[in-house]
C-alpha cells in the first residue's frame, strides 16, 4: 500500500508550477515521515497508450478483468486500489482537463471494475481516499477576477464521484502568466487554500518554506 499515487498531467512535466508545488508538498510530508511511500505517474513523460478497438469489444460483454484487453486499465486502477491518498497536478487546457489526465480517466471509469450502472445511476466500487488537485491556469477561473469559464473542476469532482472518491480538495494556481510576482501571488494563495485541508493543514507554515514562490 503507497500513501500516495501522484498524477502529473503537464506537458512541461517537472518544470509545470502545478507539479513543483505538489511536489514540495510531498517533500514536506517526507520529511515528517520517513517511511512515506509514494508511487508517482507523469502522464506526459510517459504516456498512456489510447483505448484499443479490443478494449471496446471487451466492454460490451462479459470479459474478466484478466483479459489481456484491460491490461492497461488494470494495472491504473490497482495502483489507485493501492493508494491511501491521490494527488493530482495538472494545468487546466481549453477550459478542461488535459489529454493525457483525460486518457488515464478514459482507462480507470470503467463499468463493471471502477463502478456499476443501475436504474439509479452509476455508483462507485472503489474506496474513498482524500484527493487533491492542484490546478495551474494562465488566466483566472475563480474568484473575482475570473474572465474564463472553468470545466474542469465539475468534471473531475464528477468523474471521481462516479468511482467512488468524494474526498476532493481542489487547490487552484491562477495567472501563472503575469510573471513572477504573479506566480509568486498564486503561490501563497494556494497555501492558504491549503490550510483549511485535513491532511495539510498541520503543515501549512513548513509547506511556506518548501514550495518555490516563482
Amino acid at each position: 500500500m503507497n500513501d500516495f499515487l501522484f498524477l502529473s498531467a503537464s506537458p512541461n512535466q517537472q518544470a509545470s508550477h502545478a507539479y513543483r508545488f505538489a511536489d514540495a508538498l510531498l517533500k514536506t510530508l517526507g520529511e515528517r515521515d520517513p517511511a512515506m511511500s509514494v508511487n508517482r505517474r507523469d502522464l506526459s513523460a510517459n504516456p498512456l497508450p489510447p483505448l484499443s478497438p479490443a478494449y471496446g469489444m471487451a466492454l460490451t460483454k462479459r470479459t474478466p478483468a484478466d483479459d489481456p484487453a484491460f491490461r492497461q486499465s488494470e494495472q491504473l486502477i490497482n495502483e489507485l486500489e493501492r493508494s491511501r491518498h491521490l494527488l493530482i497536478a495538472t494545468p487546466m487546457h481549453n477550459f478542461s482537463v488535459p489529454a493525457a489526465l483525460k486518457l488515464w480517466i478514459d482507462h480507470v471509469l470503467r463499468i463493471g471494475r471502477s463502478f456499476s450502472s443501475g436504474p439509479e445511476g452509476k455508483v462507485g466500487l472503489l474506496a474513498d481516499r482524500p484527493t487533491y488537485i492542484v490546478v495551474s491556469s494562465g488566466g483566472f477561473h475563480q474568484g473575482p477576477q475570473a474572465r474564463q469559464p472553468d470545466f474542469l473542476s465539475d468534471y473531475l469532482r464528477l468523474v471521481l464521484r462516479t468511482i467512488g472518491i468524494s474526498n476532493s480538495h481542489f487547490i487552484y494556481l491562477q495567472g501563472m502568466v503575469g510573471g513572477e510576482e504573479a506566480v509568486s501571488a498564486a503561490f501563497s494563495s494556494a497555501r492558504q487554500q491549503l490550510s483549511q485541508t485535513p491532511l495539510f493543514a498541520s503543515i501549512e507554515t513548513e509547506s511556506t518554506n518548501s514550495v518555490p514562490s516563482a
